[in-house]
C-alpha cells in the first residue's frame, strides 16, 4: 500500500500522523486472448530471426512464455478450435432427445453396476458353498 505523506498542521499546531492510502484496489481478472490474436502473436513469434525479438514481442504484448509454449504445443497437435475463443460457464441445455439418451445412459451404468455387484455376491456365495459342502463330507468321513 502506498502512503499519502501529510505535511498539514492540526489545530493545536502539531504535524499530522502519516496515514496510510484507503483506496483498495480492484482485483485484477484473468486475462483471455481471441483466436485472432493468439494466431497474429504466433506468427509474429515464428518471424522473429534475431536474437532477443521474441523477448521484445512477449514483453511489448505483456505474455508469457508460457502463453507461446502452449499455442504453439495447441497448433501442431491440430487443435484448431484450441485457438478459438471457449465459451466459459454451464454447457447449454440439452434437447428432449439428448436428455432421454443421457437418462438411458445413466441407467444403463448403473444397472451395470448392480449385475456387477451380484455376480460378486453370487460367487462368493458358491464358493462359501463349496467350502460348506467340503467341511461336511470331512466330518461325515471322521465319524
Amino acid at each position: 500500500m502506498s502512503q499519502k505523506h501529510s505535511s498539514m498542521n492540526s489545530k493545536n499546531g502539531a504535524q499530522a500522523l502519516d496515514q496510510p492510502d484507503p483506496e483498495v484496489t480492484p482485483r485484477a481478472g484473468r486475462r483471455t486472448f481471441s483466436a485472432a490474436y493468439k494466431a497474429r502473436i504466433l506468427a509474429e513469434a515464428d518471424a522473429c530471426t534475431e536474437r532477443g525479438e521474441i523477448g521484445a514481442l512477449l514483453r511489448r504484448e505483456g505474455l508469457y512464455s508460457s502463453h507461446l509454449s502452449n499455442w504453439r504445443r495447441q497448433r501442431e497437435a491440430g487443435d484448431l478450435q484450441s485457438l478459438t475463443d471457449k465459451k466459459r460457464g454451464r454447457k447449454p441445455a440439452l434437447g428432449p432427445k439428448e436428455a432421454e439418451i443421457a437418462r438411458l445412459e445413466q441407467e444403463n451404468a448403473r444397472l451395470q453396476k448392480q449385475v456387477e455387484q451380484a455376480e460378486l455376491i453370487i460367487a462368493a456365495q458358491k464358493k462359501l458353498a463349496e467350502a460348506l459342502e467340503q467341511t461336511l463330507t470331512s466330518n461325515e468321513d471322521e465319524n
